[in-house]
């Protein structure tokens, strides 16, 4: 199978008083967008998020990992890490990188996923609700859906919830989760996986399923 040709970008993104950084990755003829909302402690630079990417962008997915902090909102954070936790925040953050995202010509065609891992889950399943008519799709990873719960019962679009067998805690978040969402969804628990998949494969695992997904729900509404 031919590999499409990746065009790759970074971006400045306005949101409110802030400048975000992104890394826009397009593939040739691409089928659906797929925005990434990083977790707590991570970046666009995140090695699982980019390997996730790598995946969707070779299903002719485009992709956008977004940092949800600005520069020095990161260097506040090495002292204290409150703004990671501040769901409403990252949320207003995404929202402004969707809307930016409607704006760019080449960009605002393409039906719309969002990816969010650990606290960056709350913060795109927000964000799914806020633009019910835009996201089209939703993943979470190892996520903490428990932190955005007045959202997920108003999240439209079709929401994947995938957690580590070993990741007990945060497994116990996503059942419930699911229980309070009205939309299509599913749980899928990779076998063996602890919080940050880093076992042999089970990373791999979270690539293929997130692809298969969007493309299942994105991709199909360019047929």
């Amino acid at each position: 199978m031919v590999q499409p040709t990746i065009h790759l970008e970074e971006v400045a993104i306005a949101a409110g008083s802030s400048v975000l950084g992104a890394s826009l990755g397009e593939p040739d003829q691409a089928r659906g967008l797929v925005l990434f909302a990083h977790g707590s402690g991570s970046s666009r630079f995140s090695p699982r998020n980019r390997l996730v990417a790598t995946a969707l962008q070779r299903a002719q997915l485009a992709t956008v990992l977004l940092d949800l902090l600005s520069c020095e909102e990161e260097l506040q954070e090495a002292r204290a890490t409150h703004l990671r936790f501040a769901i409403p925040l990252l949320s207003d953050r995404l929202v402004a990188a969707i809307d930016w995202l409607a704006g760019r010509p080449s960009l605002a065609h393409l039906p719309l996923g969002l990816f969010g891992a650990s606290t960056g889950a709350a913060a795109a399943l927000t964000a799914a609700a806020r633009r019910s008519s835009t996201v089209r799709a939703v993943v979470c990873r190892g996520g903490r859906p428990d932190l955005a719960p007045g959202a997920l019962s108003l999240v439209r679009a079709p929401v994947l919830l995938i957690v580590g067998e070993r990741d007990p805690q945060v497994l116990q978040c996503n059942e419930h989760a699911a229980r309070q969402l009205r939309s299509l969804h599913q749980l899928v628990v990779v076998p063996g996986a602890t919080h940050l998949f880093e076992e042999p494969g089970a990373l791999q695992a979270v690539a293929d399923l997130s692809s298969a997904w969007f493309r299942r729900h994105l991709a199909s509404r360019l047929n």
